[in-house]
């Protein structure tokens, strides 16, 4: 009779390591697809054959959206945040369809790193942060337009400064 003892290692913790997808609820998939792909400028991927409304994007080779159709409740603050190519090119265009929301975070605005950043609403009434990578040539019409723009980060009023906090904060921590 033989005895063999075998020692088992645990991690106390996994780590995650990225965003692989982010899914939102959406009331109506045609019109959110429609807004993603031709606003948003994502390429549509095959989904699983799922037994609800769902439609999966690609934003990069390792990262996807995916939407999904169902009667829910929508955030007023929470969000994702898009890095975008071209701010000047979407700020006009959402301007021009009237999506830039303004009261959860405030206006449009560049933050202390360089980034621009603006709140959007997609059909549905998700909430899309969509940003600029700091050094971006941003159109200098945008920093005067009152309406839309302004300095400084936003203020919330609350005067609650608990988390972790810098004066080099960044949305690009590979830029630092």
């Amino acid at each position: 009779m033989y005895i063999v003892a075998i020692e088992i290692t645990y991690r106390t913790m996994a780590k995650a390591v990225k965003i692989n997808h982010v899914a939102l609820v959406v009331s109506n998939l045609e019109k959110a697809c429609e807004f993603y792909e031709k606003e948003m400028g994502l390429e549509p991927l095959p989904a699983f054959l799922f037994d609800y409304p769902t439609a999966f994007f690609k934003f990069n080779e390792e990262q996807q959206l995916h939407l999904t159709e169902w009667d829910d409740t929508y955030s007023f603050r929470g969000h994702v945040c898009v890095q975008v190519d071209d701010f000047n090119t979407i700020f006009y265009r959402m301007k021009d369809l009237g999506v830039i929301d303004i009261l959860p975070w405030g206006k449009v605005r560049q933050l202390p790193d360089g980034a621009m950043q603006m709140f959007v609403r997609d059909p549905s009434g998700n909430l899309v942060e969509i940003s600029s990578a700091p050094g971006s040539d941003i159109d200098p019409k945008i920093f005067e337009d009152e309406a839309l723009f302004k300095a400084g980060i936003y203020v919330s009023g609350r005067n609650d400064f608990r988390g972790y906090k810098s004066a080099d904060a960044t949305l690009y921590h590979d830029r630092t």
